[in-house]
C-alpha cells in the first residue's frame, strides 16, 4: 500500500499526516503514546494533504465542527467499532468510557474502550479527546492531558484564540 505523509503546523505543537490511497490513515502529535515509527508513514509528499489540512485550519479557527475526510483506520473490529462511536460525540460535548462501553452493548467493558480509545491514530479528525473519566475527569489521552484539556477548551469556547493561528495554518514544514 502506498503511503505518504506530511507534517504541518497546529495550535498543539507539528502534526504528522499519514496517508493511503483509500484516505487518512494517521495524524500523529510529537511524543505521542503509539506513535507509530517514522519509517512506516512514507515517502514526504504534502500533495495528498491539501483537503485535510484546508480542514484542521477550519477546524482550528472554529469555522468546523466535523471532518469529511476519507479514513483508511486499520485496527481490531473492536477498535474499529469505538473509533466509529468517537465520531458520532458532537463538537463541545464529551462522553464518558463507560457511556461508550454501554453503546456498544457491554456497560463493563469502559477499559477496553479506554484501551481503543489510546490507539486511536487519528486524533482530532476522529475526536478521542471528548472522551473523559466517570465524574468528568481527565484521564489518558495519548498526546497528552495538557492537549486534551486544551481542545476541551476550545472546543467548548473557553480555550485560547486559536483562531490566531488559522492565517498561518497548513504550512508544510
Amino acid at each position: 500500500m502506498n503511503r505518504r505523509h506530511t507534517v504541518t503546523d497546529s495550535p498543539y505543537g507539528p502534526l504528522t499526516l499519514v496517508a493511503t490511497d483509500a484516505g487518512l490513515r494517521g495524524l500523529y502529535m510529537t511524543d505521542q503514546r503509539h506513535r507509530p515509527p517514522e519509517e512506516t508513514f512514507g515517502d514526504p509528499d504534502p500533495r495528498p494533504f491539501t483537503e485535510a489540512i484546508r480542514q484542521l485550519g477550519a477546524y482550528f479557527a472554529g469555522e468546523l465542527t466535523a471532518f469529511q475526510l476519507p479514513l483508511d483506520l486499520t485496527g481490531t473490529p473492536f477498535q474499529r467499532r469505538v473509533w466509529e462511536l468517537l465520531l458520532t460525540i458532537p463538537y463541545g460535548e464529551t462522553r464518558t468510557y463507560g457511556e461508550l462501553a454501554a453503546l456498544l452493548g457491554n456497560p463493563h467493558a469502559s477499559r477496553a474502550v479506554g484501551l481503543a480509545n489510546g490507539r486511536n491514530p487519528v486524533g482530532i479528525v476522529v475526536p478521542c479527546h471528548r472522551v473523559i473519566g466517570t465524574g468528568g475527569g481527565l484521564t489518558g489521552y495519548g498526546g497528552g492531558l495538557d492537549r486534551k484539556r486544551r481542545l476541551l477548551a476550545f472546543e467548548s469556547g473557553a480555550g485560547e484564540a486559536d483562531t490566531l493561528f488559522a492565517a498561518d495554518f497548513g504550512r508544510p514544514r
